[in-house]
C-alpha cells in the first residue's frame, strides 16, 4: 500500500462510555489503531469531538449541557481533559500530538486559511499528528462549521487528503433506517452522494454528540467535491483503521478511489470560504467557454455589472436566466468592467491600458455544483 495522507474523523459517541464520560479505553484503542497507520508510512490527521463531552460531568451536569453558555463551559473543561489523554496515549506509542481549534472564520479570512494549511503541513513534515477540533469554548453560531463532520471534510480537502475516514457508532449508509426497519439494506460501495440519502438519514445524532448520519452524508458531498474519498462506519480493535484502508472496513465506502487530482487549495478557499463582494451576468458564449472548454472570463461576454468591488475580490458568476454558474476572483475593479463589458480585449488594453484582459483566470475561477441542501 502506497503512503498516503488520511484524515481520521472521531465523533464524540466513538470516544465516551454510556454516562457521556471520556472513555480512555476507546481514547487508547482510536490512538493505537492510528499508530497502526503510522507504522505504515501514512501521514494522519485527526479530527476529534469530545470536548464537551469530555467535560460537563466535570462540571456537575448530569447529561450534556443545551445552552451556548453551557456548553462552551463544558468544553473548556474537556478540552484539557481530551488532549491530556491523546498526550499519554500517543507518548506511549512514541507519537506526538499536537492541538489545533480552528473557528469558521480561521477558513474564510484567506491569510488564516493559508496559515492553518503551512501549519498543518509542517506539522505532518516533522511526523507530528495534528489533532484538531473546533473551538468550542469562543465559537457563535454565524461562525461554526455546525459539527465536525464538516469540520473534517474541509480539512480533508484542503490537506488533499487520499481518504477521509468518518468513525461512528453506525456501520455505514442504509437504503432505508435500519432502526425501523430490521431489513434495510446497508451500501458498501457509493460512487456518489444523491440527494435522496437525506430522506432516510437520521435527524440527530447521539445523546452526546451534534452530528447525525444527515450531517455525515453533507459532510461526505463535500469531501468529494474536493476530491477526496470518504469512508463512514464503525471499528474494533488496533487495525481497524488498516483495515478500512485495505477495503474490509465495516460500513459506506464513498468516491471513485482513483487517482485524481483533488481541488487546488485556492479554489477550495474561492468556492467554500470566500463571501463575494458583487456580481455579474456573462452571456451564452462566455458561459460555455468557462463552463466546457477551460478559458478565462473576457470583457466580450459580460453583460451587466452588480454591486461595486475591488480588483482581487471574489465575486459570483451568473448566466442570463439568472444561474449561479460559479465564483472567481476579478482582476478589475467593477468600475472598470463597467467601461469594457461587451468589449474586445484590444479595446480594453486601448481603454484601460491593461496588458492582461482576463476579467476572471481560469485559474482563480470555480465552477459551482448544484446546491446541495443540508440545514444542521
Amino acid at each position: 500500500m502506497r503512503r498516503q495522507r488520511i484524515v481520521v474523523k472521531i465523533g464524540s459517541s466513538s470516544l465516551t462510555n454510556p454516562n457521556g464520560q471520556l472513555s480512555m479505553d476507546k481514547l487508547t484503542e482510536h490512538v493505537q489503531a492510528i499508530s497502526e497507520l503510522k507504522k505504515k508510512g501514512h501521514e494522519v490527521i485527526l479530527i476529534s469531538s469530545g470536548a464537551v463531552a469530555a467535560g460537563f460531568s466535570a462540571l456537575g451536569y448530569p447529561i450534556k449541557p443545551t445552552s451556548i453558555s453551557g456548553k462552551q463551559a463544558a468544553a473548556a473543561v474537556g478540552q484539557g481533559l481530551l488532549m491530556r489523554g491523546y498526550l499519554e496515549q500517543f507518548q506511549k506509542e512514541n507519537l506526538i500530538p499536537a492541538q489545533m481549534l480552528l473557528t469558521r472564520d480561521d477558513f474564510s479570512n484567506r491569510h488564516r486559511f493559508n496559515n492553518a494549511y503551512s501549519t498543518i503541513s509542517e506539522l505532518l513534515k516533522k511526523g507530528a499528528i495534528p489533532i484538531i477540533n473546533e473551538n468550542d469554548t469562543t465559537s457563535i453560531q454565524e461562525l461554526t462549521f455546525g459539527d465536525n463532520d464538516m469540520l473534517s471534510a474541509l480539512v480533508s480537502g484542503f490537506v488533499h487528503a487520499h481518504i477521509l475516514c468518518i468513525l461512528t457508532d453506525v456501520n455505514g449508509l442504509y437504503d432505508e433506517n435500519p432502526l425501523k426497519n430490521p431489513q434495510a439494506k446497508r451500501y458498501t460501495y457509493l460512487q456518489e452522494i444523491k440527494p435522496e440519502l437525506l430522506a432516510v438519514a437520521d435527524e440527530k445524532g447521539s445523546k452526546v454528540g451534534t452530528g447525525g448520519m444527515k450531517s455525515k452524508i453533507s459532510a461526505a458531498h463535500t469531501a468529494l467535491s474536493l476530491g477526496v474519498n470518504i469512508f463512514i462506519g464503525k471499528g474494533t480493535g488496533v487495525t481497524k483503521l488498516l483495515d478500512i484502508m485495505e477495503g474490509k472496513g465495516d460500513g459506506t465506502y464513498i468516491g471513485s478511489f482513483q487517482s485524481e487530482a483533488s481541488m487546488p487549495t485556492n479554489k477550495q478557499w474561492i468556492a467554500l470560504h470566500s463571501t463575494s463582494a458583487g456580481s455579474i451576468i456573462i452571456d451564452r458564449g462566455a458561459e460555455h467557454a468557462l463552463l466546457f472548454l477551460g478559458k478565462s472570463l473576457l470583457p466580450a461576454g459580460i453583460k451587466s455589472v452588480e454591486g461595486s468591488f475591488s480588483s482581487q475580490d471574489v465575486i459570483n458568476v451568473y448566466n442570463e436566466s439568472g444561474y449561479l454558474l460559479g465564483k472567481g476572483t476579478t482582476n478589475y475593479h467593477s468600475n472598470e468592467i463597467e467601461q469594457v463589458k461587451g468589449h474586445s480585449s484590444s479595446v480594453v488594453k486601448t481603454t484601460l491600458q491593461k496588458q492582461k484582459t482576463e476579467v476572471i483566470h481560469r485559474n482563480n475561477w470555480v465552477a459551482l455544483p448544484k446546491p446541495f441542501i443540508y440545514e444542521p
